[in-house]
């Protein structure tokens, strides 16, 4: 079925609470992460300066506890600039100063959210409008320029991981990151990290994959490509482990500490522990160039993706109808624009802690892993696995591996649902640094945020069945293919979105898209064929 996120599960009506839960967490995902590519870009533009704004003390932000200094070893048994080793242990680096002063102008709390800090304002404005122009022609214009923004960042991870293993101390950094701690896997917290980053890094649950893959042939091996897919994540995902750990390792050497003291991770990796490494190689402000450059082609990858999936099922709602010549136009302008007045939140002194409570409910290890769990569930004992994998055959001409379906029916519901439980029983209210506690309204915010896109499945599960007539066993499930042609000519194609109306000609029979009524071959505009 060529349908977006939502349209999708007709095969299983009652549960099309899935659909709606998927555009509740993706719409979550394109407001707050695209704040990454704010803070990168604004880095970037300071990159080019002799002198890296982040590496020293003096500026306005600056405050009297900045120091430069960064090897322990230079003040043991001594004092250095009438600082001891102890009172320096208490200083702040410029680096972290530019981060929270600068960049973010920490606030004291959520409830002090202060003014808009202009700078990251227009550098946000800078990349929604990017976003747009890039997103608003749909597969037509994106996926001609994904071939840049996905194939780049591997040529920038080749120069710095060649920059990274020359440096001094990077043997050990890769050491620490091959070696692994085996008493960490006795940690819940670690499988919970673990099977969270694992279901964000591939999209699972977001209804993004379903729509770009909506857009490929019918006969397209999806099969093929869902393993592909898995092993370039993951290989990229490893390869780059190589890059940060050379920079750890050289950090940690430079500092005189262990490698575990200067690994960071989330923001704290990509805005504090690696400006802080640029600083200390020589021709600092071209590798900082070359890695905030890097970050933000792969930001724009992932919000792509997001802002797609989310035009893509909205564009499904609307009746055929409805439709019009600039209609995924004005769409995309839309969202982009309604994103852009919620981000202004995060753009203010107290933007980081409204950032954190998106990143830490809204599309959070709980509310994905809720969601993958109901889709194996929906999948392979609702609508059946034999006859989900029956419809991959009449795609792709045989049946895949058994083993899908038993991950389907049995495996990966129970891991979701054990990783699930962990993460609720482990719970721990939010804490931004280790330091500042959420007040319980904004604690009780960001668990309205996560019910949100959870209560979608039972509560339109609960109005099915409330508006239905009849029985449950009466329920009967729609076509999943049109027939084409008679007897033995007869061939199953799939039922088109409203979203793939702007890649049929113009004078194209608009209610044949959406119903049993095929649209002639002769009629279609095939634009690109891309398996993103």
């Amino acid at each position: 079925m060529k349908a977006g996120s939502i349209n999708v599960w007709n095969i299983c009506p009652l549960f099309k609470g899935l659909g709606y839960a998927s555009m509740v967490i993706v719409f979550y995902c394109n407001t707050y992460y695209i704040m990454v590519l704010a803070w990168g870009f604004y880095y970037l533009v300071k990159s080019f300066t002799a002198t890296l704004p982040w590496a020293t003390c003096g500026h306005a932000w600056n405050t009297p506890d900045c120091v430069e200094i960064f090897r322990h070893e230079d003040c043991a048994n001594a004092s250095l600039a009438n600082l001891t080793c102890d009172q320096l242990a208490d200083r702040r680096s410029p680096v972290i100063e530019f981060w929270e002063n600068k960049v973010l102008r920490l606030s004291g709390g959520l409830e002090v959210p202060g003014a808009l800090n202009w700078e990251v304002t227009l550098c946000l404005l800078a990349c929604w409008v990017l976003v747009y122009f890039c997103v608003w022609k749909g597969v037509k214009s994106t996926g001609k320029i994904v071939y840049f923004t996905a194939t780049f960042p591997y040529v920038v991870l080749v120069v710095l991981l060649v920059r990274g293993v020359l440096l001094p101390g990077a043997l050990d950094g890769i050491i620490y990151y091959l070696k692994p701690d085996w008493s960490k896997l006795g940690s819940p917290q670690v499988w919970i990290d673990a099977g969270t980053q694992i279901f964000f890094s591939y999209a699972i649950g977001l209804g993004a994959l379903t729509a770009l893959g909506s857009y490929n042939r019918f006969n397209n091996n999806c099969y093929k490509d869902a393993i592909i897919l898995a092993l370039i994540n993951s290989g990229t995902s490893f390869f780059a482990g190589f890059v940060v750990f050379s920079i750890l390792g050289f950090m940690a050497a430079e500092q005189g500490v262990h490698i575990s003291k200067v690994a960071e991770s989330g923001p704290g990796l990509a805005f504090i522990a690696y400006p802080r490494a640029v600083t200390l190689m020589p021709v600092a402000p071209l590798w900082a160039a070359l890695f905030f450059f890097m970050l933000l082609l792969l930001g724009l990858d992932s919000q792509f993706v997001g802002v797609e999936g989310f035009i893509t099922g909205l564009l499904d709602l609307l009746p055929a109808s409805y439709y019009f010549r600039f209609q995924r136009e004005i769409s995309v302008a839309l969202c982009c624009a309604l994103c852009f007045v919620i981000d202004l939140s995060m753009v203010t002194d107290g933007g980081m802690y409204v950032f954190q409570l998106f990143d830490y409910y809204s599309a959070s290890g709980t509310t994905l892993l809720w969601q993958a769990f109901w889709e194996c569930v929906v999948v392979a004992w609702v609508y059946g696995a034999d006859r989900f994998m029956d419809d991959i055959a009449c795609m792709i001409g045989y049946r895949p591996c058994p083993w899908m379906k038993w991950c389907w029916s049995f495996f990966t519901p129970l891991v979701c649902m054990g990783i699930f439980i962990f993460n609720v029983v482990y719970y721990e209210p939010l804490v931004y640094n280790n330091t500042y506690v959420y007040p319980w309204w904004g604690e009780a915010m960001g668990w309205a945020f996560a019910l949100s896109s959870m209560l979608c499945v039972p509560l339109h599960l609960l109005g099915c069945l409330l508006r239905a007539k009849g029985t449950i066993a009466e329920v009967r499930l729609p076509p999943r293919w049109q027939a084409v042609g008679t007897g033995q000519r007869q061939r199953k194609l799939p039922i088109w979105g409203l979203h793939h109306l702007e890649y049929r000609a113009q004078d194209a029979d608009v209610r044949g898209l959406t119903t049993l009524t095929p649209v002639s071959e002769s009629s279609k505009v095939v634009v690109v064929e891309s398996v993103m």
